[in-house]
């Protein structure tokens, strides 16, 4: 199996990147959706950007459009809609899969590493009272799920979409994370 830094990337941009362009830093990783009704977590989302930069966080957006077609536009789009409507600085990527057949090999690589998502809430429950089917452990279950990824490469949590940037059991992992040596 490919080790999770050497999965090739590609930023929204077109630029090729990946997990290893970023060593020694600490990442949160996250499937975002433009036409979401989580879509306004793009803003806590920059703001922990914002506050932890320094510390040595990164978080890295990951565009997917499994979920009720919510994530529609271009990479061009998305980077317009993201810069234009939560100024958002951290760093995009193209849009992926993250479930089913055509998952990313990143989205392999994290759901198999961290199979369960800490601090569900009541979004599995809203999501089938709308009919909506839902995935089952290890699947992302919808946009906004969280990775934290520690300076060591591992992956060290799993956040479900129901965490918002400013959750204390977000805050506390990327906390511990950020507090071991590079």
């Amino acid at each position: 199996m490919t080790a999770l830094q050497d999965i090739p990337l590609t930023r929204i941009d077109g630029a090729a990147d990946s997990l290893a362009a970023h060593k020694g830093k600490v990442l949160l990783i996250v499937n975002v959706a433009s036409k979401c009704g989580l879509t306004p977590q793009y803003e806590g989302l920059e703001a922990l950007y914002q506050e932890k930069r320094a510390a040595g966080l990164e978080v890295l957006g990951f565009p997917a459009n499994n979920f009720k077609g919510q994530e529609p536009g271009t990479d061009a789009e998305i980077a317009d809609f993201c810069s234009t409507t939560f100024d958002v600085h951290f760093p995009m990527f193209s849009k992926i899969s993250v479930v089913g057949a055509d998952q990313h090999p990143l989205y392999a690589a994290l759901t198999s590493a961290q199979p369960a998502a800490a601090g569900e809430g009541p979004m599995r429950e809203k999501l089938k009272g709308f009919g909506i089917p839902t995935n089952d452990p290890p699947d992302v279950l919808w946009n906004f799920e969280k990775f934290v990824v520690g300076r060591d490469g591992q992956v060290a949590a799993r956040f479900s979409p129901d965490v918002p940037a400013n959750d204390p059991r977000l805050l506390a992992a990327l906390d511990a994370e950020l507090a071991k040596p590079a």
